[in-house]
């Protein structure tokens, strides 16, 4: 009983931080609140908070209580006025205004990178793809490579702006952290790394067009996928795209 308990709380603290109601950085609810909306035990809760933390969604802090997956300690805060993305429509907007932006970024990381900044960006991919298991470290990885390309373009606007939407511009894919869907989720995991493979391949070859479209591409399969997952389905519950 006392198992069941523990996966249905992991279940909806997981969910609320997948879904931006619990935004990164922020901190969790109390153990008394936990204990007290849920009818549960604080055995209970430090079950779920523990298991939550394996799967490198939760932050426990001695002293201060428990955090959701924060973005990386060295990104400069928030552009003044910077709003945050809590909803379908805002991620919708944020995709939008990514294809724009990191298109052109890429184009250029085609024609100005460097040996360094390529090492970078192969350091990332490889990152991202062994960490299919770990969603935590996934999305890092998976923003340090979308940073990779913007500091290899040698605007330094592009790395600015980048590092100012910080890690959450990258959405979390739920498949990857719900029971049930193990195949889809590798699915979607392996499209993912080939849409990068390829970004990485055409700045690689210095073809700028190639680079863009890549970027493009990736992006606009990044928004179908949210829009698709975003429906109610009956064969895999709602996923958040990368």
């Amino acid at each position: 009983m006392s198992r069941n308990l523990t996966a249905d709380l992991a279940a909806d603290l997981r969910t609320r931080i997948v879904d931006g109601v619990i935004q990164p950085g922020e901190k969790l609810p109390s153990e008394n609140t936990l204990i007290s909306d849920f009818g549960v035990s604080r055995t209970v809760v430090r079950a779920a908070l523990t298991r939550l933390q394996a799967e490198g969604l939760v932050e426990t802090e001695r002293g201060r209580g428990s955090f959701a997956l924060t973005p990386p300690s060295d990104a400069p805060p928030a552009m003044p006025g910077g709003r945050p993305v809590a909803s379908t429509e805002d991620r919708l907007h944020l995709l939008e205004f990514r294809m724009g932006v990191e298109a052109e970024a890429a184009a250029l990381a085609a024609r100005n990178r460097t040996d360094r900044q390529l090492r970078a960006l192969g350091t990332a991919l490889e990152a991202f793809t062994e960490n299919s298991d770990h969603p935590a470290h996934a999305m890092k990885s998976d923003f340090e490579f979308h940073r990779a390309v913007a500091a290899a373009s040698g605007n330094p606007y592009y790395s600015d702006c980048l590092a100012a939407l910080g890690q959450t511009m990258i959405a979390m894919p739920r498949t990857r952290l719900m029971t049930g869907v193990e195949h889809y989720a590798r699915d979607h995991f392996d499209q993912v790394v080939l849409e990068h493979r390829s970004i990485l391949e055409a700045i690689a070859d210095g073809d700028e067009a190639a680079a863009a479209a890549a970027m493009r591409s990736h992006l606009a399969n990044s928004r179908r996928r949210f829009k698709a997952s975003a429906r109610p389905s009956t064969q895999v519950p709602p996923a958040v795209g990368l």
